[in-house]
This record gives structure tokens, C-alpha cells and sequence, in this order.
């Protein structure tokens, strides 16, 4: 079995921004004549972005240090799950998962789901680095982006 060092795992941070980067960006303009989805998926894409250098920086920062966190062996098997699972690896994966959405509620509900994925993903990181405050600064942004969704879902 597999077992990914702390910068392949900051690499798939920084790859998970941007597929949502592109999932948002895409969105966007399949909806783009629902002019308030479309500023809220264009906002998600900006956020996306942020926290692609966000995670970036701290892939720099970590390597700088050289060493691999404490109790890394245990979690780098929990890590592997989330990075196999339906949203990053899976056969449904991200991009390709695009192609069936038909909805806005579709688009909502698989934002949601990614949201929620990459949610999960960074609660994980943040256990294992040091720098947890770089790491809380984007899941609190992730955690408005899911409230954002879901105040849209029930307008």
C-alpha cells in the first residue's frame, strides 16, 4: 500500500483547489443566464484560487522544513482514503462528474458534495501540520462556502 509523504498530500490540497476552481469556473458558464448562481459559483472559483496559493505557500513552507509530521504513518492511510475516494480519484471524479449535471440543483448538490469532501480532507491536514492557522484560514472559507450553497439550495 501506497503511503504519500506531507507534500504529496499538500500537492493534492493544492490539486483540489483547482479542480474546484475549474468546476466552479464551468458552472458559471453553463448557468450563466441564472445571473445569481452565476455570481456565486464566479465568487467559489475566486475563493478556489486563494486557497491554491494559500495551499501553495504552505507546500513551500513545509518543505523548507524537511521533516515529515509527527505520527505521519497513521494518517497518511486515513489521507489515501480521502484521495481515492469518488471526488478525487474515484471513477466519478470531479471533472468528468460535470458532464451530468443538468441542474442548478444538480450543480448545488455536487458543490455541496465537493465542498464538503474538501472539507473533511483539510480537517485532516490541519492535524498533521504545524501550521494550523494557515490551515483554519480555508476551512473556515470552505465552511462559508457550504453555507453559501445552502442558503442557495433553500431560496
Amino acid at each position: 500500500m501506497n503511503k504519500y509523504n506531507v507534500n504529496e498530500v499538500l500537492e493534492m490540497a493544492v490539486q483540489t483547489e483547482r479542480i474546484g476552481y475549474q468546476f466552479y469556473t464551468s458552472m458559471a458558464k453553463k448557468f450563466e443566464k441564472d445571473a445569481e448562481l452565476t455570481k456565486l459559483f464566479s465568487q467559489l472559483a475566486s475563493k478556489e484560487q486563494n486557497h491554491e496559493k494559500t495551499f501553495t505557500d504552505l507546500k513551500n513552507m513545509v518543505a523548507k522544513s524537511g521533516s515529515e509530521p509527527v505520527e505521519w504513518d497513521e494518517v497518511s492511510n486515513y489521507m489515501r482514503a480521502f484521495v481515492e475516494s469518488e471526488f478525487f480519484l474515484g471513477k466519478g471524479k470531479s471533472l468528468p462528474s460535470m458532464d451530468h449535471i443538468k441542474t442548478v440543483k444538480d450543480a448545488v448538490k455536487f458543490a455541496m458534495g465537493f465542498e464538503k469532501e474538501t472539507l473533511l480532507y483539510f480537517l485532516a491536514l490541519r492535524g498533521v501540520v504545524k501550521e494550523k492557522e494557515i490551515v483554519d484560514e480555508v476551512i473556515n472559507e470552505e465552511k462559508s462556502h457550504i453555507m453559501w450553497l445552502a442558503a442557495f439550495k433553500t431560496a
